[in-house]
């Protein structure tokens, strides 16, 4: 008898049980989902967090930036001496298919011999199509298939903060990552000068220069230039590197693919921020016999519009002009004596 009473309460329970288990099914989902059994659900699963990585971006990255070898054969003015052969380092980073690479000019200036070296190890002759002393830029052509190219996003802009990992070859160890965060915007006009570019503590070395500025999905953010230098040498300055901005970066290759070398527009002008009611620029001194001068451009204007663009600064200003085709008219709209007025102005190329 005790027996079929213990029977009786074993199933009796079961069944409780089971009812449960199907309410808290029918209740919850997520048990059906992922496959969660009742029980689970009252004992403490402690579960290890991934730990932080950005090898992905490095994988999408990093096969698109090549190693580059530039040679320059010098002559020895002295009688009997032999010439001899410099080697300088440097890094790139494939932006086209079609070959096209893009790296630093100090990298590649006066050489004689460009080898680039490919990630896989595959050794192939550059050509200088063009570069550009402004910005520190030139670009070589290879002729390869099946090149990696880096990714790219063309609305893409850097913010103080980002973290930007730095790939090149420094003092030729091989392919060597380095990361740190934006410290400073730059611009991306071509009126920009050096010390506008993205500012950043991931360390550039010997052999960096020319290689890829990527974020953390791995898309190019800028080209790495050089670390900031100081005359005194009793000054240790660390963390400050510069990079030229992607958008800059892609507009100076284009033009050099297109034209063979950097082609900007001119004004000449001396252009300050203007502090009055119209945002744009105020003219400071007039060129002679400039674009201004001959447009009727004087000291004291502001400049509040240029064509259909409401100016903002005189950076902005400054980058329309210098991104106008020698020749192209722009309508400036200025501010003269309370009086508003039209000017059109025929843009002419930086003189050299």
């Amino acid at each position: 008898m005790k027996i079929i009473n213990a029977l009786k309460f074993f199933l009796r329970s079961a069944s409780y049980g089971v009812m449960f288990a199907l309410v808290l099914l029918v209740l919850i989902p997520e048990l059906r989902e992922k496959n969660i059994l009742p029980w689970q659900l009252f004992t403490s699963v402690e579960k290890t967090q991934a730990p932080l990585s950005y090898a992905k971006a490095v994988r999408l990255a990093g096969p698109a930036v090549v190693n580059i070898y530039s040679e320059e054969i010098q002559v020895n003015p002295t009688y009997g001496r032999q010439p001899r052969k410099v080697t300088r380092l440097g890094s790139g980073v494939i932006m086209h298919s079609q070959g096209y690479i893009l790296t630093n000019y100090h990298v590649v200036q006066s050489a004689d011999l460009t080898v680039v070296v490919l990630q896989r190890g595959q050794e192939l002759h550059a050509e200088l199509i063009g570069y550009d002393v402004l910005t520190d830029l030139a670009v070589l052509k290879v002729q390869a298939s099946n090149l990696p190219v880096i990714p790219q996003i063309s609305t893409l802009i850097s913010q103080v903060g980002d973290v930007v990992l730095a790939i090149g070859n420094p003092l030729n160890l091989g392919q060597t990552v380095t990361q740190g965060i934006v410290s400073a915007t730059g611009q991306s006009g071509l009126s920009t000068s050096y010390l506008q570019f993205l500012q950043m503590d991931a360390a550039i070395n010997e052999g960096n220069s020319g290689g890829a500025l990527i974020n953390s999905n791995g898309e190019l953010v800028g080209i790495n230039s050089r670390k900031f230098t100081q005359a005194n040498p009793n000054l240790n300055i660390q963390g400050i590197f510069f990079a030229v901005p992607y958008q800059l970066a892609r507009t100076i290759m284009l033009k050099i693919i297109e034209h063979g070398r950097v082609v900007r527009g001119w004004l000449g002008v001396e252009a300050n921020d203007s502090v009055t009611n119209l945002k744009g620029f105020i003219i400071g001194a007039v060129t002679p016999e400039s674009p201004a001068m001959k447009a009727g451009l004087q000291s004291g204007d502001v400049v509040y519009q240029i064509d259909d663009i409401r100016l903002q600064n005189a950076k902005q200003g400054l980058d329309v002009v210098a991104e106008a085709s020698p020749g192209s008219v722009l309508n400036f709209m200025v501010s003269r004596d309370n009086q508003q007025l039209t000017l059109p102005v025929t843009i002419v190329e930086v003189p050299k």
